[in-house]
């Protein structure tokens, strides 16, 4: 059965919801009173002219068009018993009873009803007159620094004060000057709660509450949080800064004692409702919560009318970040500017995950104009919310009027906590498997097992190896060894030209590892192996071997060079060492047996990344576009990335070894490789845990920067890097202090404790606190780089295999490109379903539709330029461009060839490689020119052919490498990494990692 709906607003909010709810089956027509132009485009919608302060007229006009729902979008109407007088005559209302409306309009009552109902809030008090609240404020015991206006005053009547001064000042604008009228007759000095607001919509039907996604707004009217408050500057929707633990605790403490004491006190409430108890969709919330909501609108309201919304499982779009940034006009807040010309609308509409809603618009002699203060929200979703911010942002530099004013900052306040909560790249997408590398030492344990001797304790899996030399005939000191190389750190080294420190890394490696059986390293034996010996090079690589010795006080006593040029190109190396300790079986650790719940973590801190990671590291360097010699954004010294991350990793020999004679430390674990969370395990018995608190040691920003920049979840930071602790020592209780004094020249402190083992071994509790404090100075350069995407375009004809590499590619935030628009000249293509099923805009033009290429390629081009695009790719589009096409993308229009150009142009290009002879072929990126594969190379990728190849084989392998080079060359057009110069010849900048 088609239902009617009416709603009662004008602006952004009003628009959403008309716009959420026009999606529903069951809806057959919304009336908008009084609407707006925006929302009369909303299919299904039209404006009413209905007067919203005339309650029978509603009424009427509610019977006269059988209207089944009304929802009243303002606070106003709501405040002035709009619900009653519906409900009163039938008529469903999404909304409160006038009583039920003073938990928003009157603050001094919604204040006195949450302390009735135990519903956590700040400390408060209500005044009429001036002398008696200044007073308050000079001599509350707490900081009463919030002043509010009781009544309405369209979300500007609240002052968050800096000093008394200013409080007091708030408290005469309000109450003496008047500022907002009866608004303020009365005026609420609230305590200064220190932390972030989150604001939690919740449907209700008078019994039952169901909350919707968290969200956060933007008040202060420029970046920073700066200036004066306004009705919300944009929003952003999940917030990840409230836990779903804490969620739950604000539908417990908050939303269902607020139903449950307007239950007590007989007033009717049905409706959403905010953490700070609006009584409505908040503003700008709504724009980016309703976007994320996949149940059916109508059917959750109506449930909440009907009082069956315990029936009803509310249902969200999965693994999606909306946000909104609001453009207002000149003057705003204070005044506004109407009648300005708004362009560039419909340009930011038709890109993918784009939505613009209307909050003070008009038409006027055929033009969009303003009319009020906050104009519009652009509002953008992506999976990532930091992609969504820059998308959003973006689209508020594409859209134009005079005097506009937006914020550059939405959402960055959750930016760091999203990407340790859900970042997406793993040591694993680097290339480097932890689990496999642990499947491989279980895999290996039986071989290994099978060469056993006597004197051999243990096994494999531990930090060293350990040898019983009485066992073995010899008296009772037991040997351990180590070996370890630096990993891929040796890249940075050998890319920097910076060879004295890594010599220090690979002692390190060893001798850490066998402090773990508290072991007293004795010596070292190094392996350098290359293609051709560079000696200058070769001693700078021992001369740091000879300096980790002398910090580990052991002896270099050999080692061994391999020159192997069929092994190293020119310039490579690799370093493996190994070393072997004493240790006396009594202080033999990790004493497993000993260790118990309530024994303290002594933590001793690291030097930066140390030697393990590095994989990642590199990764998240390439997709930050940054080079080695780059000056690090978080060095103090204005050192290069390079210089920062070659950093040698601490030897902690000269310490731990003293306070493990002691007979007091009960076990060592060596942060390495699978970082705190896998290498303290190592150590602990099986039904033991430890829980770590990230607050009581300093984590180096270099994390920090990895984490942003890569995108890297707290889970995979703590799995990877040592983030800030090299080394963990356990003790007892009552010997923690003796300990902390031996080992003090490390800065030691005590990071935790053992506990009864939960889920997790390792719990790092304020992990996210921290990191995100430091995270969010490099938000915004993340932003401005994402922001920078070129929007693409992509033309096909058939499957769309390349399309589906061009789709993989530009997932990654860092690409710097966006698909937007996919265009086939065939219908009911795969290419088309592989776009649809990316969320990408599609569109078929058959060329079989003109009369001639011309007109055809004018299609095109309009086509491509109504969607923004500015980076044109070819992906088997089976039609030969004019030359008036090809001029006017010039430099933007790229495409793959199945060869290596300028060889076997045109088609059948794998047939002609294997009718010429040749050993190898390929693909090719280029430019497109009017000559057919005529145009400049960007990249290439070469395939080698095979002696039993056929035409089908060949190219499958081909594919393959295209797949490669595609994107490759994407990212370096929409990167600006190369180009077309004025004189028609290619300009490169460093194609930097």
């Amino acid at each position: 059965m088609s239902k009617n709906v009416l709603v009662i607003g004008s602006g952004g909010r009003e628009h959403a919801i008309t716009w959420k709810i026009a999606q529903s089956p069951q809806v057959n027509n919304i009336f908008a009173a009084p609407g707006s132009h925006a929302i009369q485009q909303v299919v299904k919608a039209r404006n009413v002219p209905v007067n919203i302060k005339d309650f029978k007229e509603i009424t009427k006009f509610c019977k006269e068009n059988d209207v089944s729902l009304v929802i009243v979008g303002p606070e106003d109407p709501l405040a002035n018993g709009i619900a009653d007088a519906l409900l009163a005559e039938g008529i469903q209302v999404f909304g409160p009873s006038r009583n039920g409306a003073r938990i928003e309009s009157d603050k001094d009552w919604a204040k006195a009803f949450m302390d009735k109902h135990g519903i956590p809030t700040a400390q408060w008090k209500s005044f009429k007159n001036p002398t008696e609240a200044k007073h308050f404020i000079d001599n509350a015991n707490f900081p009463a620094l919030v002043v509010k206006a009781s009544g309405l005053a369209a979300g500007k009547g609240v002052v968050v004060a800096a000093s008394k001064q200013e409080a007091c000042d708030a408290v005469d604008e309000i109450l003496t000057q008047q500022k907002f009228g009866a608004a303020g007759e009365v005026v609420v000095v609230e305590e200064l709660l220190e932390g972030e607001e989150v604001s939690v919509l919740a449907f209700c039907d008078g019994n039952v509450v169901k909350a919707m996604l968290p969200a956060q707004d933007h008040k202060r009217i420029f970046d920073n949080d700066q200036g004066p408050n306004t009705g919300g500057m944009g929003a952003y929707c999940p917030c990840p800064l409230l836990t779903k633990k804490g969620l739950e605790c604000v539908e417990k403490k908050v939303l269902q004692r607020a139903v449950e004491g307007f239950k007590k006190d007989n007033i009717k409430f049905v409706g959403p409702k905010v953490l700070e108890f609006n009584c409505r969709f908040g503003d700008p919330e709504t724009e980016v919560i309703l976007p994320l909501l996949e149940s059916d609108l109508y059917d959750v309201m109506t449930a909440c009318c009907n009082g069956s919304l315990n029936q009803i499982s509310l249902s969200w779009k999965s693994n999606l970040n909306a946000v909104g940034v609001v453009m207002a006009s000149r003057g705003y807040p204070e005044t506004s500017s109407k009648g300005q010309v708004i362009t560039g609308i419909d340009e930011v509409n038709v890109r993918n995950n784009h939505v613009v809603f209307h909050c003070g618009t008009a038409l006027k002699d055929n033009n969009l104009v303003t009319n009020g203060g906050r104009v519009l929200i652009a509002v953008s979703l992506a999976p990532q919310l930091v992609l969504a911010a820059a998308q959003a942002t973006k689209a508020c530099e594409t859209i134009k009027f005079d005097g506009q004013q937006y914020r550059h900052d939405i959402a960055q306040k959750g930016i760091a906590r999203a990407i340790l909560q859900t970042g997406q790249l793993t040591y694993k997408a680097s290339g480097v498997d932890i689990t496999a590398g642990n499947d491989l030492v279980s895999h290996i344990k039986p071989a290994a097992k099978s060469t056993n001797r006597s004197g051999v304790i243990g096994g494999l899996g531990g930090f060293g190896g350990l040898f019983d030399t009485k066992a073995a005939g010899y008296n009772d000191p037991l040997l351990v060894s180590g070996t370890d190389g630096v990993g891929t750190k040796l890249k940075i080294a050998q890319e920097m030209g910076i060879h004295d420190t890594i010599g220090i890394d690979l002692v390190a490696m060893c001798v850490n590892d066998v402090l773990a059986h508290g072991a007293e390293p004795l010596f070292f034996l190094d392996y350098f192996a290359c293609g051709n010996l560079d000696v200058d090079v070769a001693k700078q690589v021992v001369s740091g071997v000879a300096e980790g010795c002398r910090q580990a006080e052991c002896s270099l006593i050999g080692g061994e060079t391999a020159e192997m040029p069929d092994m190293y190109p020119p310039g490579e190396y690799d370093v493996a060492g190994f070393t072997v300790g004493a240790v006396e079986r009594e202080h033999l650790m990790p004493r497993i047996q000993s260790i118990q719940a309530g024994d303290l973590i002594i933590g001793l801190p690291s030097s930066g990344v140390h030697s393990n990671g590095f994989s990642l590291v590199r990764k998240i360097m390439k997709l930050a576009g940054v080079g080695y010699k780059d000056v690090a954004p978080f060095s103090k010294g204005g050192k290069s990335f390079g210089e920062e991350l070659l950093t040698p990793t601490k030897i902690y020999v000269k310490t731990v070894i003293p306070a493990v004679k002691t007979g007091k430390v009960k076990a060592f674990a060596h942060i390495t490789g699978g970082g705190l969370t896998e290498n303290i395990p190592r150590i602990l018995p099986d039904d033991l845990g430890v829980e770590l608190n990230a607050q009581k040691w300093k984590i180096p920003p270099v994390f920090s920067w990895l984490a942003t920049a890569g995108g890297v979840n707290q889970t995979e930071l703590l799995r990877t890097f040592n983030c800030g602790i090299g080394g963990v020592l356990i003790v007892d209780k009552n010997d923690v202090e003796e300990i902390l004094k031996i080992v003090a020249p490390h800065n030691a402190t005590t990071v935790g404790h053992v506990v009864k083992k939960s889920e997790e071994q390792v719990i790092v509790t304020n992990f996210a606190k921290v990191m995100e404090i430091s995270m969010k100075q490099y938000v915004p350069s993340v932003i401005s780089q994402i922001a920078d995407k070129k929007q693409v375009g992509v033309l096909i004809s058939g499957s769309g295999t390349n399309l589906q590499a061009l789709i993989d590619s530009t997932q990654n935030a860092n690409i710097g490109a966006e698909i937007v628009l996919v265009i086939s000249n065939k219908d009911n293509v795969e290419g088309l379903r592989r776009a649809e099923r990316a969320g990408i805009a599609t569109k078929v033009i058959s060329h079989k539709n003109y009369p001639n290429r011309e007109e055809f390629d004018n299609v095109l081009h309009n086509e491509l330029i109504s969607a923004g695009v500015e980076i044109v790719c070819l992906a088997g589009f089976m039609r030969i461009l004019t030359g008036e096409f090809t001029s006017k993308w010039k430099g933007k229009l790229i495409n793959i060839h199945p060869a290596l150009l300028p060889l076997f142009k045109g088609t059948h290009a794998q047939k002609q490689a294997l009718e010429a002879g040749v050993r190898v072929s390929g693909c090719t990126v280029h430019f497109v020119e009017e000559a057919v594969d005529g145009g400049h190379i960007i990249t290439q990728e070469a395939v080698p052919i095979e002696l039993n190849d056929t035409e089908e084989t060949l190219t499958e392998r081909i594919k393959t490498a295209e797949h490669k080079a595609y994107p490759r060359a994407l990212e370096w057009v929409a990167k600006g990494k190369v180009r077309i110069g004025e004189d028609n010849k290619l300009v490169w900048k460093s194609l930097k990692c």
